[in-house]
Parts: structure tokens; C-alpha cells; sequence
């Protein structure tokens, strides 16, 4: 495993992982058998994004980007009636599919 170490002023290191190393993380990540943490620990890899950076660059699966989840509601309630707001459209439109199978039937 071929890394690079530069020293910072504060005493802290900036470590540049090869390609070929980022890849076989994300590999082994994708497979499930460890979490990022446990991946972190077993290289010592530093920095809490460095993974599922990695993750997005060279991985197969689909990682969404940060921030692309949109602003929570400060409400809940008011969350929870858009979701039963959402559940009621739903269940509407399955009322009249199951009306429109019952008067082909008959």
C-alpha cells in the first residue's frame, strides 16, 4: 500500500492515497461486510467522508449527493399530514380501480 505523507503545520498529517487503494475500499465497502467506520479503522483512514467520497467517484452503486435530500419541514406535523395527504391520494385512486374492476365483472 503505497501512501504519500505531508506534514501540516499544526502537526497533523495529509495522507494522498494511491487510485488502485481508494478502488479496493470501495470495493470492499460495496460488498457490505464492513461499514465506513469499520473500513476507517481496519486502513486507518482519517476524515468522516473520505469513504463515501471515494464512494462516489469510483463506486458502482448509486451514492446521492450531499444535500440533494432537500430541507426538512421544521414541523412535523405538518410533515405527517403530507404524508397522509400523499396516503389518501393513493388510496383514492385504488378505490376507483377496484370500482372500475367490480362494474367490468358484473
Amino acid at each position: 500500500m503505497k501512501i504519500k505523507e505531508n506534514k501540516i503545520k499544526s502537526g497533523a498529517r495529509s495522507v494522498k492515497y494511491g487510485e488502485w487503494f481508494k478502488r479496493a475500499v470501495v470495493a470492499e465497502y460495496e460488498k457490505g461486510i464492513l461499514n465506513k467506520d469499520q473500513i476507517q479503522l481496519k486502513y486507518g483512514i482519517g476524515g468522516n467522508s473520505r469513504v463515501l467520497e471515494w464512494c462516489r467517484k469510483y463506486g458502482k452503486l448509486h451514492y446521492p449527493e450531499q444535500g440533494s435530500t432537500g430541507r426538512p419541514m421544521k414541523d412535523p406535523q405538518k410533515q405527517r399530514i403530507k404524508e397522509l395527504e400523499q396516503q389518501l391520494k393513493e388510496a383514492k385512486l385504488q378505490l376507483l380501480a377496484y370500482e372500475k374492476l367490480i362494474s367490468i365483472a358484473e
